[in-house]
């Protein structure tokens, strides 16, 4: 059956988890034949015999176009596309171990947000350093929780590649009646945008978990806006690219919502639990815990002004109580909101 950019070629996705069993689940509905791996054998096995992920993502049936491949390389063999869909700390690793599995013309894209530590880089520039340029790459980013894509319900992304015909090619292939992919071509802001907001999203669920207000949690969403798109236009990204899907969109989603890991953290963390308590209480990774270090070390690399995002990064690793941080918020001095 072939999907809806008309290629037969399998796409691989690489990563069992809620996200990547989405994304997964998107190919395959939408007609493309898709090949889901992931590290931990039993647990495919156990999905290959249901046909869900039952301990992720219950409620997505897995349709005739997925394939649950335990093999790696099985699962890149003669794939058209290869998406990875791991947490920023294991995507080197996983990049460096499929480089030399990938066909000459084999396009790659990825799902993962965040930096890596303690380099500071963005996918994208891992990408580069591990498989040199000349490849096509892509990076798929914005507001999406997984359990909502899996359940078939309507969703809006960002699909940002510097080769617009493979960012138009995936965009087809995941668009159906419920699931619309954009595309862009500034991956440096999709990445930021997807990186920063989980940060600020821990930041709301300290103050919404302090039970400071509506209006504190809008005045949050609003400066740290203003904050990653200082950051990223100071890394080479554009403006606009922070009103859309990746920036504004998914900041308020992960802001707003409890299905945000990030904000649960920062919940877990108002409630008095040490940094290490809340994460074992969320159970898997929280993005915006080595995002808050990776921000403090770059906005102080490329002088860019995060007070937001540092008080967080305070609360993480100096042990600020986290109202002595907002109160220190408080005290900043009077500027003009556009600076």
């Amino acid at each position: 059956m072939s999907g809806a950019s008309g290629t037969d070629r399998p796409v691989a996705v690489l990563g069992a988890g809620s996200w990547g069993t989405a994304l997964a689940l998107q190919f395959a509905r939408s007609g493309r034949p898709t090949r889901l791996w992931g590290r931990d054998r039993a647990q495919l096995a156990h999905m290959a015999r249901a046909r869900r992920n039952e301990r992720y993502l219950p409620s997505g049936t897995f349709p005739d176009a997925l394939q649950v491949q335990p093999d790696l390389e099985a699962a890149l063999q003669g794939a058209g596309d290869l998406l990875i869909a791991v947490p920023s700390h294991a995507f080197r690793a996983l990049l460096t171990q499929v480089a030399p599995l990938l066909g000459r013309d084999t396009q790659l894209a990825w799902a993962t947000k965040g930096f890596e530590l303690p380099s500071g880089l963005l996918p994208h520039q891992i990408a580069r350093e591990v498989l040199g340029p000349g490849r096509s790459v892509a990076v798929l980013s914005g507001p999406t929780f997984a359990r909502e894509v899996g359940a078939g319900l309507p969703t809006a992304m960002t699909i940002a590649s510097a080769d617009a015909a493979f960012a138009a090619s995936l965009a087809q292939d995941l668009s159906s009646e419920n699931f619309r992919a954009y595309t862009s071509t500034d991956i440096v802001g999709v990445e930021v945008g997807g990186a920063v907001k989980n940060v600020l999203a821990v930041g709301a669920g300290l103050s919404d978990g302090l039970g400071f207000g509506a209006n504190t949690r809008v005045a949050l969403i609003t400066r740290g806006l203003a904050e990653m798109m200082r950051l990223g236009v100071a890394l080479g990204a554009q403006r606009d690219t922070f009103m859309g899907l990746a920036g504004l969109g998914d900041l308020v989603l992960t802001c707003t919502d409890d299905q945000s890991r990030n904000r649960r953290f920062g919940l877990q963390l108002a409630a008095g639990r040490t940094p290490a308590a809340a994460l074992a209480a969320i159970g898997q990774v929280v993005e915006g815990y080595p995002a808050a270090k990776a921000l403090h070390q770059l906005a102080a690399r490329h002088g860019v002004e995060m007070p937001l995002s540092e008080a967080v990064y305070r609360v993480l690793y100096e042990g600020v109580p986290p109202r002595e941080a907002v109160r220190g918020l408080m005290r900043r001095p009077i500027k003009s909101e556009t600076d």
